[in-house]
């Protein structure tokens, strides 16, 4: 009998985001829920902020490159593709008021992995044909209270949805998750989930973020099995 093939390797947006918050109602700072998030087994870190400075961004950005670098986990930077190459990150993640995908300049392209926020079907099936983009988010999907949002909660029908608009593209889910309705994320068919308040604001960040990822695991392969 023949060795089976290996499995391919996981793009970097599947799997469980945390992102890393300024927001100063956690009681702990960006640098520390990303070691926390890296201790948990999360596959990207993503460092939000909306209060910062961009000298102290890059400064936080620089530790967590540093802890992410060391813990083999994917680490992305919020809106600036600028302060992400400063920091040597490995993507940017870019919203809807943000400089345009198409717009980034050729040394961001070559070094970066982009993704791209959306929030209703249009803006993903726009998002779907763009040939920079290496994965789309979508949501709010339950709704959120750790960022202001215009959006009303989409649904995990909308994310289906989408799912299947923006495919081959992976699809990030975000948005109120936690991990008793993270199940019915993946069987939507989302590659991710980003979580914020999931983990910045549990007691303990890698366990909840330990939990997160074992439920994502276990989900997988629960639809694996069924496909």
């Amino acid at each position: 009998m023949g060795r089976a093939a290996p499995s391919p390797p996981r793009h970097p947006a599947a799997g469980i985001h945390v992102l890393a918050d300024d927001d100063p109602r956690w009681a702990r700072g960006p640098v520390e829920q990303a070691a926390a998030a890296c201790e948990g087994g999360a596959s990207v870190v993503q460092l939000r902020t909306k209060f910062a400075t961009d000298r102290q961004t890059l400064e936080w950005a620089r530790s967590i490159r540093t802890i992410t670098l060391r813990a083999g986990v994917h680490f992305v930077v919020n809106d600036r593709f600028d302060l992400a190459l400063a920091a040597d990150a490995d993507g940017v993640h870019l919203g809807q008021g943000d400089l345009p995908p198409s717009r980034l300049p050729r040394a961001a392209l070559e070094r970066l992995r982009v993704g791209f926020s959306t929030h209703d079907l249009d803006q993903a099936m726009a998002a779907g044909s763009m040939k920079e983009l290496d994965y789309v988010a979508f949501g709010p999907i339950f709704g959120t209270q750790s960022k202001d949002s215009s959006y009303s909660a989409r649904g995990t029908d909308a994310l289906a949805e989408v799912a299947r608009a923006v495919s081959p593209l992976p699809l990030v889910a975000i948005g109120g998750i936690n991990a008793e309705n993270l199940p019915d994320i993946v069987r939507a068919g989302a590659a991710g989930a980003a979580v914020i308040s999931a983990v910045t604001d549990a007691p303990d960040l890698s366990a909840a973020t330990r939990e997160l990822c074992e439920v994502h695991e276990k989900i997988l392969q629960q639809v694996g099995a069924n496909a």
